[in-house]
């Protein structure tokens, strides 16, 4: 898979969200996708989804402009695949030609598996209602849902206002890591107290997420379009992609979208120094890496391959205890943002009643034990 083209994975006021906000629209010759994009919701309602998509005309992604056209065209064929393969009694174990062969070549390009994935499902999905204003919880807007809500757009939007306020934390990573290298004490104690104050705003922000989002209407109406096909009990084989070479009609095993697909969390903890035990769990987190935007899963490399900062705090600690308070603070930060995390997953999954074999409480939407797996890292950063 080659990576497409695009600018630096961090902006200062942005994070990981893109700049400039995601396309409303594709050009002129890719009008079907968007007017089956358009009214998703009501061709589920109606149980036409299907019939809808294998109508489709094949398109050739070809002359798609790297970039904001190139997500907008994968944020669309994402949503209206997930659509196919959940939209009816049964799971569809097979994908249309006209839709997984765009599917995948739009996916190459941009290094990334054919489903949807939790960048097309936030980082690309939202508009600013006003756009003179900031990026903000209360001026943000989805472009595309599946059938649509408050408690649909609530979720997802939610995410996008974290991304946003992770971005002041992202920013100081890299600072912080030089000023550790240098051994710039003062440098680093602002570094890390810029990652706490920006923890404690995603922590406040996922704290509203009962505003417009119930647990039951999550868990029936929005949580079911978005499971993937590996380790998915309604999907054991995984889905044939029709019409596209290389997978000689083998079915494929891809996760589901997750929030475990974040890049910021794993760069905060690849530069506060969590260490997670060497086991199954610990393999899913690399796994959800091949879900990053290419760009992002190079920061993370980077940060993990930089200086310690958590060795240069040990080596201060009796000279500067201020800067282990530092430390300290971001650690404890992030492991309330994890422990919040997990009161949700039980409230909004493990709590609800199950309603069969496609949308299970015990198996995350990207195919995990997640309880144990939730439970786990918040452990680990507690003992860190």
């Amino acid at each position: 898979m080659r990576e497409s083209r695009e600018s630096a994975p961090t902006r200062p006021e942005r994070g990981f969200l893109p700049d400039p906000d995601p396309l409303r629209e594709l050009p002129a010759g890719f009008a079907a996708w968007e007017e089956r994009a358009h009214e998703l919701g009501r061709l589920i309602v109606a149980g036409r989804v299907r019939r809808a998509i294998e109508w489709l005309p094949l398109l050739d992604p070809g002359a798609l402009a790297d970039g904001p056209e190139l997500r907008r065209a994968m944020l669309l064929l994402s949503f209206l695949g997930h659509a196919y393969v959940w939209g009816g009694r049964t799971p569809a174990a097979r994908i249309p030609d006209v839709l997984a062969v765009p599917w995948v070549t739009v996916a190459d390009r941009l290094g990334r598996p054919p489903i949807l994935s939790y960048a097309s499902y936030a980082l690309d999905n939202w508009r600013r209602l006003d756009r003179d204003a900031p990026l903000a919880l209360d001026n943000l807007a989805l472009l595309q849902n599946f059938t649509g809500g408050a408690d649909e757009d609530w979720f997802v939007l939610v995410h996008v206002a974290i991304e946003a306020a992770a971005a002041p934390a992202l920013g100081a990573l890299l600072p912080a890591q030089a000023a550790a290298a240098s051994e710039d004490v003062a440098k680093l104690g602002e570094q890390l107290d810029c990652v706490a104050r920006s923890l404690e705003r995603m922590t406040a922000l996922l704290g509203r997420m009962p505003e417009w989002c119930e647990p039951a209407v999550y868990y029936r109406r929005v949580r079911p379009w978005i499971h993937g096909w590996q380790d998915q009990p309604a999907l054991p084989e995984g889905v044939v992609y029709e019409g596209v070479a290389r997978f000689g009609g083998r079915p494929q095993r891809l996760r589901g979208e997750t929030g475990a697909q974040s890049a910021i969390v794993p760069a905060l903890d690849a530069a506060l120094g969590v260490h997670h035990a060497d086991d199954p769990l610990r393999g899913y987190l690399r796994e959800m890496r091949d879900y990053h935007p290419p760009l992002q899963r190079s920061f993370v490399e980077r940060i993990e391959a930089g200086s310690s900062i958590r060795a240069c705090v040990e080596a201060h600690r009796e000279v500067s205890p201020g800067l282990r308070r530092a430390h300290r603070a971001c650690l404890a930060e992030l492991a309330r943002f994890r422990s919040l995390h997990l009161e949700y997953a039980a409230r909004y999954v493990h709590a609800q009643a199950q309603t069969g074999p496609a949308n299970p409480t015990e198996v995350g939407t990207g195919g995990t034990p997640f309880m144990p797996y939730l439970k786990k890292h918040l452990d680990e950063t507690a003992r860190s």
